[in-house]
């Protein structure tokens, strides 16, 4: 046993030990032996002092994303990435064709094959709620959350822009974008997306 795992486990023994309530176990608790075998792996690796600090990070950040089922690397638009959904929607025209990325789920490919990424924009509003769908930039111009992929690989990006809310009648709001300044930002790294 190296001496990360030793740690580990007289660690792991203390939190399931100083943790009474039987209702209410640690979350990690569960996943013990995983996590001992892993930190058995770090502590084999031969990482020290210098470099320890930096695998660590980076392996606790693919573990993250890979449990939240995000990807890990940029997404290559290659053909095995994608699924097709038509008719899940309720389209059955070719023109009616989407396919959704397998390694994105809120990446998609129109009928005419641009790919298109629905949370390129976040609202967020004067009072700190935010929202995707779309906003005014002018009352005849509307800016949407999704945004066109410029090129491939891609690594999914979300830009926060704030806008204003008014009530224009009793419970109907309207959104308008509070600083156009912030969607230059946005058109460097997203095509814009139009109908």
């Amino acid at each position: 046993m190296t001496n990360t795992q030793l740690f580990a486990l007289r660690e792991l023994e203390i939190l399931s030990k100083s943790s009474t309530d039987p209702h209410n176990r640690p979350l990690v608790e569960p996943f013990i032996p995983e996590i001992l075998a892993l930190a058995e792996k770090f502590g084999l690796s031969g990482q020290g002092g210098g470099s320890a600090p930096y695998t660590a990070t980076a392996i606790s950040h693919a573990v993250k994303k890979l449990l939240l089922q995000e990807p890990i690397c940029p997404i290559t638009g290659i053909a095995e990435e994608w699924i097709n959904m038509s008719g899940y929607g309720g389209g059955k025209d070719e023109k009616d064709l989407v396919w959704q990325n397998r390694r994105c789920g809120c990446l998609f490919k129109d009928s005419e094959n641009r790919p298109y990424y629905l949370d390129a924009i976040i609202w967020k509003t004067q009072n700190g709620g935010t929202f995707s769908g779309s906003a005014f930039l002018t009352k005849r111009e509307i800016v949407w959350s999704r945004q066109f992929v410029k090129k491939f690989p891609f690594t999914p990006k979300t830009f926060y822009i704030d806008v204003t809310e008014v009530e224009v009648k009793k419970g109907d709001w309207e959104f308008y974008i509070k600083n156009e300044q912030q969607l230059k930002k946005v058109f460097k790294y997203y095509d814009k997306y139009s109908f």
